[in-house]
């Protein structure tokens, strides 16, 4: 099936969709507002080349011809006009990506799936700026994207079964198991789930109950988590888990995802995890 895929947003996401995209033998072109975040998301993905070829995951000759695959290009239009998918992987604000999905409506070809990765956002309100919403999915990936083995798809109203269809044999071919959303409700079922941990996790802890190290251990050994809900939100990002609660919350109206002030007060801070150096745990 291998293609053309346009990925927009050079972040760590859409770098590691990038990435695991080329080494499945897709075209793929990165877009994003500027050469410096490009270059970043490039040097990303050829850092985490480096290591899976240190440890025999993948051959140095196939992580050069990935790199190889993979072009940029702050153009929207010549980084999306010919992909027959497009896979959206920007900051998780309704806004932006309503923004960004009007013009790619304008600059792709008639058939081209249109995805994006939003952990939060209904499909159906980003799809519907559009005049071809039976072609927009939601592909949750997971990070990091090269890791993680899961992609959640998400129906929006109007996704029709083709354009699901397309977007399953796509994360397929890219090394992934789907599991499929087929009600387009806010933060779908996998970060419904992990934001109602992760916030009272986050209150046990601003209420003095336990430590942040001792409710991890309890989650790893007293219910067989890989990872603590707190250390998974420094690892995705203390930022992207208030917003997507945030969103939940504001869609729902349910009080189980409204963010505790430890939260807001960290993201405030800049302590927004692994990426920054501190969140949970100090990565310094």
């Amino acid at each position: 099936m291998a293609g053309s895929l346009a990925v927009i947003g050079s972040g760590l996401m859409g770098s590691g969709i990038a990435q695991v995209s080329a080494v499945a033998g897709w075209t793929v072109t990165v877009h994003d507002v500027s050469e410096e975040a490009l270059a970043r998301g490039r040097a990303g993905i050829e850092k985490s080349c480096a290591k899976f070829v240190s440890k025999d995951k993948i051959s140095r000759a196939d992580a050069d011809a990935a790199l190889a695959r993979i072009t940029t290009s702050t153009d929207l239009e010549k980084a999306a006009a010919d992909a027959d998918i497009v896979v959206e992987a920007v900051f998780e604000q309704l806004e932006i990506k309503q923004d960004i999905f009007r013009r790619l409506d304008a600059v792709c070809k008639p058939g081209a799936v249109l995805a994006t990765n939003t952990s939060a956002i209904p499909i159906t309100q980003i799809a519907a700026v559009t005049g071809r919403p039976e072609s927009v999915v939601g592909t949750h990936f997971f990070s990091p994207v090269p890791m993680m083995a899961l992609c959640e798809l998400v129906r929006g109203l109007k996704t029709t079964d083709e354009t699901l269809a397309t977007a399953r044999a796509f994360a397929e071919e890219i090394g992934k198991t789907c599991v499929v959303v087929n009600r387009d409700v806010a933060g779908f079922a996998t970060t419904r789930l992990i934001c109602a941990l992760v916030m009272e996790a986050v209150a046990l802890v601003e209420n003095g109950v336990i430590s942040a190290e001792d409710l991890d251990t309890a989650c790893k050994l007293g219910f067989g988590h890989v990872m603590g809900p707190l250390a998974t939100t420094d690892l995705t990002g203390l930022d992207v888990l208030l917003s997507a609660t945030k969103n939940i919350h504001r869609d729902t109206g349910d009080p189980k995802f409204f963010p505790p002030e430890l939260l807001a007060r960290m993201v405030a801070a800049g302590d927004h995890g692994r990426k920054t150096g501190k969140g949970f745990y100090d990565y310094a």
